[in-house]
């Protein structure tokens, strides 16, 4: 999930030198989003490890 937040940031930086505003904040929201549910997945992830070697 990482991998595609990291592209549509990629995405979005070249739309945006190119002068695509809009396809560059659309990109850049959804790499925003990506990376979000990235860290929440994360945290469930360690928070569940934690609880099972207990």
């Amino acid at each position: 999930m990482l991998h595609y937040a990291v592209v549509f940031f990629v995405i979005a930086l070249i739309a945006a030198l190119f002068g695509f505003g809009g396809i560059a904040a659309g990109a850049a929201g959804i790499a925003k989003i990506l990376f979000i549910v990235f860290v929440v997945m994360a945290l469930i992830t360690f928070l569940m490890s934690l609880m099972r070697k207990h």
